[in-house]
């Protein structure tokens, strides 16, 4: 791919702040020295801590939606879903 296309961009951008404490907090947990306003640079994190970050991120967001369809809530739409 080449430099400057970036695919990984919000379905829902008023979820950035959201994950963004969820990043933060999970980093926490695993005892990485980051903090709230360092944004999008973790140059000092290797990348298998960082993917670490990552990785419980989506394991945590799958069991939030499980709970929430275990416990009869509706989940959101999906906003790739065609509209009609």
């Amino acid at each position: 791919m080449a430099l400057g296309q970036k695919t990984n961009r919000l379905l829902v951008k008023e979820a950035h702040p959201a994950l963004d404490n969820l990043k933060y907090e999970i980093a926490a947990e695993l005892g990485l020295p980051v903090h709230q306003g360092s944004e999008d640079y973790w140059g000092e994190i290797p990348a298998r801590q960082a993917g670490a970050v990552g990785g419980r991120m989506v394991r945590r967001m799958i069991a939030l939606a499980e709970q929430a369809l275990a416990s009869g809530q509706a989940l959101p739409p999906d906003p790739k879903a065609p509209q009609g």
